[in-house]
């Protein structure tokens, strides 16, 4: 650990934070003892009041309950990444196979189950409600009411939209179509055959149910619009196009004027936060797709990777910040941005901080957007080897606070740990990359992505303490390396299945799973799938995605049907007669470069090339920008057997108390921490029956703290689970 004693915050600054937090209303206080929204309340910090567990006491918490869902499915790496919410105590979370359910949240004795499968029209198969089920993985929940009798939980499953009554887990009849709305409607696009769902949940505003979406990474992708729906009926009540059409702000960024009709992404996957008071929802997107190659939409890109301050009654523009322009990286916007109050200049500030994935943390302030502290549009490498591409001149470089990440690679940051034989070969590799600069184009020859595609900061976002004025980020410190390759198949006027599936394969598939079929970073390898799906299994996959995976409606039944007998090695499929089919969007979508897939930098041992550590959790002072602590978060039970705290990557965020706790699971090694938050000791950790990539939830029932974990697994090679753990002090005697 390192512990930051000269950075500390002047005396008077950490007496006018307290004083102003002292200063808050009840409500507010209130507001931060519940734990009722997604991240703990609305405006993200993952922060509670409650002081009945602190550092005296944690380390006598001990299992208070344990709920097994009995869904989780190892062979398809099942995951939960559900932070859950407890209203009037009740603790409302997701499965695996995204039912909801209702538990007693004092003794998780289960209330409801609800189904989003179970009562799908009678000509859908079993194969394919269970696909449906599978079809996302769910963050959480979101819950309204008037105040009164009408209480209603919101989730996604598939491409649905769901809405429920708190009492009994039944569909509300009155939102939607008998509680449903489909996400693919109200996008102002035809986009029916497209991949979209939800896998964070939205954000309530009076009667209005704010959301973003998951689309698809290629260039296939919907576009990533964002929506606001009436909470009662489900009519759409505003729509902010994140790809701006005629006539509106941000289209004339864009040289392809007709590019609005084709292409997708600029979408929120990572949820928003909102100031209630000035009616201000912050949403976070992501880059336009395809990920990799911009030659299809040149120019800066708006609105991907912007910072949208929304008129959350109206969806109308208020502000907007990009913090990369012109994405080529995936550098999306992994996290809701935190509301904060600092001080500069003896001055409080309202402002957001965004944490990145290049592992930046953007300060803004609330009402204008403008950068609270200088942002520099500094020169980057613009020489890109792929035609057609022209990548932006400069990027904006946050001057504070620093880097919580390291951001490059050289020779001298590589793993020594390993074997000589093992060094050299990563060293050989390494001196085959371009590595050096993190907004390095995209090559052939193959780019450090450091940090990696999953971070610096991931999804699971960072904790705030008001008291303090701390913000607490964990970060992967992983490198990944992209590597392009030119699309040379072409559609021939006839071919066979063969030709045309690895075709099709190669502009689909292989960006996920390798050239080789064999996977690469969380996708699987699809050698030998043929012996889990037969043509007709591997179809429904096809056509209703799952997890990770997108659906390929856009695909052709014919298209369809030759990749699956290209990766399932189906002879006489292989065999059948091919005709090319043109398509409109061809001129978008069937791009001249694909990657090799997502690939971590590695080792012959399967170790990160980097030297440790390779996960880590920051304390940052944002009133004076400097680490408070910084501490390696995780282990590898056979480093750590030799002595080595090397860390890991990890999924999830962190939850700060006013009881002098910071709790984060998040890692690879079934474990749960809580570190002293202001000097970074480590003060408690308990095993978990799985890997408990999610962020806590800390709450109260009748006077007693609990904190729940939800333990899913199912990501970086490790067992799926199915369980929810609460842990709370034992009951005097």
């Amino acid at each position: 650990m390192q512990n930051f004693t000269n950075g500390k915050t002047p005396l008077f600054m950490y007496l006018l934070l307290v004083i102003s937090w002292v200063c808050c209303t009840p409500a507010e206080k209130q507001e931060h003892k519940n734990w009722n929204v997604y991240g703990g309340t609305k405006d993200a910090m993952h922060y509670s009041t409650l002081t009945a567990i602190d550092t005296n006491n944690v380390n006598r918490l001990a299992i208070a309950w344990t709920y097994h869902t009995n869904d989780a499915d190892t062979l398809l790496h099942s995951q939960i990444q559900c932070n859950p919410i407890i209203v009037d105590g009740i603790l409302y979370g997701t499965t695996p196979k995204m039912k909801m359910f209702a538990l007693d949240a004092a003794t998780g004795k289960q209330q409801w189950v609800f189904d989003p499968g179970a009562k799908i029209s009678a000509d859908t198969s079993a194969q394919t409600r269970l696909m449906m089920a599978f079809s996302n993985t769910g963050r959480g929940v979101t819950y309204w009411t008037d105040g009164k009798n009408d209480k209603r939980l919101f989730y996604t499953a598939g491409d649905q939209l769901i809405c429920l009554q708190t009492t009994n887990g039944k569909p509300a009849a009155d939102f939607g179509k008998n509680g449903r709305i489909d996400l693919h409607d109200g996008l102002d696009r035809d986009v029916k055959d497209k991949f979209i769902t939800s896998n964070t949940p939205g954000i309530i505003y009076k009667d209005l149910l704010i959301i973003g979406s998951r689309v698809a990474e290629d260039a296939t992708a919907a576009p990533g619009h964002i929506r606001a729906y009436d909470v009662r009926t489900g009519k759409l009540k505003w729509i902010f196009h994140t790809i701006p059409q005629p006539g509106e702000f941000g289209y004339e960024t864009w040289e392809d004027k007709e590019a609005w009709k084709h292409l997708g992404g600029a979408n929120c996957w990572a949820g928003m936060s909102l100031d209630e008071a000035k009616g201000i929802v912050f949403v976070p997107t992501g880059s336009v797709s395809f990920d990799f190659y911009g030659g299809k939409r040149l120019g800066p890109d708006l609105f991907g990777n912007c910072v949208l301050a929304l008129d959350a009654a109206t969806g109308k523009l208020i502000w907007h910040y990009q913090t990369v322009h012109h994405d080529i990286w995936d550098r999306d916007l992994p996290t809701a941005p935190v509301l904060v109050n600092m001080m500069k200049d003896g001055k409080k500030i309202e402002a957001l901080a965004q944490p990145t994935k290049t592992g930046f943390i953007f300060l803004l302030d609330r009402t204008t957007g403008k950068p609270v502290y200088p942002v520099e549009e500094k020169p980057v490498p613009i020489e890109s080897e792929l035609a057609g591409e022209k990548a932006s001149a400069t990027q904006p470089i946050p001057t504070f606070p620093k880097p919580f990440a390291r951001q490059s690679l050289s020779e001298a940051d590589l793993n020594d740990l390993v074997s000589d034989s093992s060094f050299l070969d990563i060293k050989k590799r390494l001196a085959s990359y371009k590595t050096g600069n993190i907004f390095n184009p995209p090559s052939k020859e193959g780019t450090v992505i450091f940090p990696g595609f999953d971070g610096g900061a991931e999804w699971g976002g960072p904790a705030y303490d008001p008291a303090t004025g701390i913000l607490y980020v964990n970060a992967n410190e992983v490198p990944w390396v992209l590597k392009m390759v030119e699309v040379k198949e072409k559609a021939a006027k006839e071919e066979n299945y063969l030709a045309a599936g690895k075709r099709l394969y190669t502009l689909n598939c292989m960006s996920c799973h390798g050239p080789e079929r064999k996977g690469s970073g969380n996708y699987p390898s699809l050698i030998n799938v043929n012996k889990k799906y037969n043509d007709a299994r591997f179809l429904q996959l096809m056509r209703s995605g799952r997890g990770m995976m997108p659906a390929f409606n856009h695909l052709s039944e014919q298209e369809q049907n030759a990749v699956a007998a290209y990766i399932l090695e189906n002879k006489t499929g292989q065999a059948k007669k091919f005709i090319h089919e043109q398509k409109a969007e061809d001129a978008y979508t069937r791009l001249p470069y694909t990657n090799t897939g997502y690939n971590k930098f590695l080792t012959k041992e399967g170790y990160p090339a980097v030297k440790p550590p390779w996960g880590t959790l920051t304390a940052i002072d944002l009133n004076t920008g400097e680490f408070v602590w910084k501490e390696t978060l995780g282990d590898y039970p056979e480093l750590k057997a030799k002595g080595i705290h090397a860390g890991t990557e990890n999924y999830g965020g962190p939850v700060v108390t006013a009881g002098g706790l910071l709790f984060i699971a998040a890692t690879k090694d079934n474990k749960i921490r809580a570190f002293h938050k202001r000097t970074g000791k480590l003060l408690w950790e308990a095993d978990l029956p799985a890997s408990g990539f999610a962020t806590p939830a800390v709450y109260h029932v009748n006077g007693k703290q609990f904190i729940v974990i939800a333990c899913g697994g199912g990501k970086l090679k490790t067992r799926s689970g199915d369980a929810y753990v609460a842990f709370a002090l034992p009951d005097k005697n």
